[in-house]
């Protein structure tokens, strides 16, 4: 970071202190960018809210450095059944609850009020990150004219303690819920992706425990259609869809709630079950019109709303999080210009209305329809439970790749043929157990340390390690388990790169074909998404505009002369 860069020295103001808010505030001080962290309520929520999230997302945990504590206080999932009205199985989905290929389980069930417990304890250590509860946003104003990001041009108007008070920084983050004050402020819009639903959510304590399934079970019965999880110990939730015109509290009677819970009970009371909570929600498929207006930015509920019916609500949220951070950070601390913040909605929306639509699909093929539409479901269902492709998809919690932003992709004839899927340009780079030197295995992101990096297996030479040195990028030398690594010509302490060991013959296939073929070279973002591949003739580049003043360095289909911002290039994977 460069201190004397004045951006360094004014706060990113971020408005909603929930889960998304908090991974953006710590991302973002963990770079040095001091962040004004403004919350409406006084006292964290208590309730529960969202209950899982993936090993891709797990990795953003471990990066702001809550995901022991997260893991301690989380469980695996096993998967996901699909019952028919009588509680039978029609299909099932495993998912593995060891570590997968990003270093954490496939599915991970927790309790919302404990993450955000751990977040919160980080956000009140960090020295540059000012929290202030009780404050409620009621007025912003940004000068949106052309100008760099050094000048003070947004102010977030609060009542703080029911005073008026005025804070200033470089940008906003509005990470202020589905009802957004920041989003209505800005004048950005939601558009409507075709669902809503109306679900009876019931929050459990049971004392002794229920005889269930670890995994989630969703009935698929048109007339009742419902979901069940097992969450954390002895903490358990229902959602029921309500009919058009049905009363929430015609459910939550002792004798209808018991009626309802009695399938998992095995009862028709309640006794021994403590209702945390019980509440109608309605769920929406929604999505911002636009991510960005001027200096403010929009992220999580926010920005999207998904049906729950794959589970990454929440997670979205924190993929927006680790997605603008890194890119807010180069350009505060001059190590990109500013055009790159046009590829968070470049690369967050389309990927967020993919889920959605997906969260449609999905639920509609479990629940939706009535007997006819029923029928076909169970005779689908039937059919793709015989597939192994269609159930190891069901199964898997991959997200597709990014397909267009601050990416650098390749033509096709310099790559070799068969790259795996893990080194092409806009998914995440796997995160294996490896080793640095003599000391003990850890995974490769506490390697990157969420940095830039250059990633290849063959003895780095002095361009390739002055380009690195030049942008701040770890230059990491990767070898196969049991190999030793020649010494090279600068292969002291001060070399310029690390050498770093596949600790095991099981890592993922993408790292082993990567260590297996030294004219590859993967350029790694901040967020551990591909950037770029290129070939010992073929070197790649940074696919984000460098400042003329920290070196030469363009992206391919850049401008020599001008970078105005509508000319951020946009580029598809191959």
């Amino acid at each position: 970071m460069n201190d004397q860069n004045p951006a360094t020295q004014e706060p990113v103001i971020v408005v909603g202190a929930g889960p998304a808010g908090c991974t953006a505030a710590l991302l973002l001080a963990d770079s040095g960018i001091p962040v004004t962290l403004l919350e409406r309520y006084p006292q964290p929520h208590t309730l529960p809210r969202a209950v899982h999230l993936d090993d891709e997302v797990a990795r953003i945990l471990d990066r702001i450095g809550v995901a022991e504590g997260f893991l301690a206080r989380s469980r695996p999932g096993s998967g996901l059944r699909l019952l028919d009205a009588r509680h039978r199985v029609m299909a099932e989905f495993s998912r593995d609850q060891q570590p997968s290929q990003h270093g954490f389980p496939q599915a991970n069930m927790f309790h919302q009020p404990d993450l955000e417990e751990l977040l919160l304890a980080r956000v009140d250590q960090h020295s540059l990150i000012d929290l202030r509860r009780g404050a409620e946003v009621i007025g912003l104003d940004d000068d949106d004219a052309p100008g760099p990001l050094t000048a003070d041009r947004v102010r977030v108007h609060a009542r703080v303690a029911g005073d008026p008070q005025t804070f200033t920084g470089r940008v906003v983050l509005g990470c202020d819920g589905a009802n957004s004050t920041v989003r209505q402020l800005a004048g950005i819009t939601m558009e409507d992706l075709g669902f809503t639903e109306r679900w009876l959510v019931v929050d459990i304590k049971a004392e002794t425990g229920l005889d269930t399934w670890d995994g989630v079970e969703q009935i698929c019965d048109p007339a009742r259609p419902a979901t069940f999880m097992h969450v954390t110990g002895d903490r358990y939730r229902w959602e029921f869809r309500l009919g058009d015109g049905e009363d929430e509290a015609d459910l939550t009677t002792p004798a209808a709630l018991g009626a309802l819970l009695r399938p998992w009970t095995g009862r028709g009371d309640l006794d021994g079950l403590q209702i945390i909570r019980s509440a109608s929600y309605t769920f929406r498929a929604r999505l911002a019109s636009r991510f960005r207006a001027g200096r403010v930015f929009l992220l999580g509920d926010a920005a999207h709303l998904t049906p729950p019916f794959i589970g990454q609500g929440l997670a979205a949220g924190l993929r927006d999080a680790d997605n603008l951070a890194w890119k807010l950070a180069h350009v505060l601390t001059g190590r990109a210009v500013p055009d790159l913040l046009a590829s968070y909605e470049t690369e967050r929306r389309p990927h967020a209305r993919a889920l959605i639509k997906k969260a449609v699909r999905v639920g509609w093929a479990m629940t939706g329809g009535q007997d006819r539409a029923a029928a076909v479901r169970r005779i689908a269902l039937a059919a793709a439970v015989r597939s192994d492709r269609i159930c190891q998809a069901m199964g898997s919690t991959a997200t597709s790749r990014l397909a267009a932003g601050a990416l650098q992709p390749s033509p096709r004839r310099f790559l070799p043929s068969g790259l795996p899927p893990a080194l092409r340009v806009g998914g995440l780079i796997p995160n294996p157990l490896v080793s640095a030197g003599d000391g003990m295995p850890v995974r490769l992101d506490a390697i990157l340390a969420g940095r830039p990096a250059v990633l290849t297996a063959r003895l780095p030479d002095a361009g390739l390690a002055g380009f690195c040195r030049r942008h701040g990028l770890v230059l990491a030398r990767i070898s196969a388990p049991g190999t030793g690594t020649p010494p090279g010509p600068g292969a002291q302490p001060d070399a310029g790169w690390i050498d770093v060991r596949l600790a095991s013959d099981a890592a993922p296939a993408g790292l082993r074909a990567l260590a297996a073929d030294p004219a590859l070279t993967v350029v790694v973002r901040p967020d551990r998404v591909v950037a770029a591949v290129g070939t010992r003739s073929r070197r790649p580049r940074l696919p984000w505009y460098i400042p003329a003043a920290a070196g030469p360095e363009r992206p391919a289909t850049a401008s020599p002369t001008a970078h105005p911002a509508s000319a951020f290039p946009v580029t598809t994977t191959p």
